[in-house]
């Protein structure tokens, strides 16, 4: 018999052992095998505390981590600030998920990158400074997507080219330029599709010839002379195209 074809074994608890049996299963609230707190199956937890949210509360501080950390998803918020410093990182990211806003700074500095993902997803856009320098690009990069684009200055210089690349399509227009310098040609394109035609012509001398295309379809043709002789033989025929070169009728597709 294949993988596949095998039947799967659910772990069925010992009702004795349980302090509800003598409400939930009489009630049917319960099922051993299928909707069961006791056994160590996160199916059969999250189902009978889906049935019951009452106990949730109850399993907070349960041995097992998996408990726990579904119990969290159903125990009223107010009792989950406690559990902001519980020793795994599964039941701190399930607290990140659901504890007010108002008290997700708690969580800035864990060691969980994915509770801090969490936290950059969830907090006040005022707060999301505070993880501007996390170690993490990926946290960083919530940072970016989320904080007001006249706050994107402190990460215009950020190591992990995909930070850069999310300011430079968020950031003003009027501040562009301050990132015209950029080592990636890939930040340097989002910035020279972005940029006003008279900032454009910044661009024109670009090393990158994709940079330099994409600055020529911007600017006003009184600026493109300089480069008729440009060593890309496709940033020459846009450069014709756009003085009117009769010649050339068509601009070549280079992205």
């Amino acid at each position: 018999m294949s993988n596949q074809e095998r039947p799967v074994t659910l772990p069925i608890a010992d009702c004795s052992l349980c302090a509800f049996r003598s409400k939930t299963l009489l009630m049917g609230r319960c099922m051993p095998g299928d909707t069961c707190i006791t056994a160590e199956s996160g199916r059969q937890i999250d189902r009978f505390l889906r049935v019951n949210p009452a106990y949730a509360e109850h399993f907070l501080h349960d041995a097992f981590w998996e408990r726990r950390a579904i119990a969290v998803r159903y125990a009223p918020q107010k009792a989950l600030a406690e559990l902001v410093h519980d020793d795994d990182e599964v039941v701190r990211r399930a607290v990140a998920y659901r504890l007010p806003v108002s008290q997700l700074s708690q969580l800035l500095n864990d060691s969980d990158r994915e509770v801090r993902m969490t936290v950059a997803d969830r907090i006040a856009p005022e707060a999301l400074e505070q993880l501007a320098n996390d170690p993490d690009y990926i946290v960083r990069l919530t940072v970016a997507r989320r904080l007001p684009q006249g706050r994107l200055f402190r990460l215009i210089r950020d190591y992990d080219i995909q930070v850069r690349k999310v300011v430079a399509e968020r950031l003003p227009e009027v501040s562009l330029g301050l990132m015209v310098n950029d080592e990636s040609p890939e930040v340097r394109r989002i910035i020279a599709e972005r940029m006003s035609p008279d900032d454009a012509v910044l661009l024109l001398g670009d090393p990158d010839w994709v940079v330099r295309y994409t600055a020529v379809q911007r600017v006003a043709p009184e600026n493109l002379s300089p480069l008729l002789d440009d060593p890309e033989p496709d940033v020459r025929a846009a450069v014709r195209q756009r003085l009117g070169d009769p010649a050339q009728t068509t601009i070549p597709d280079v992205l």
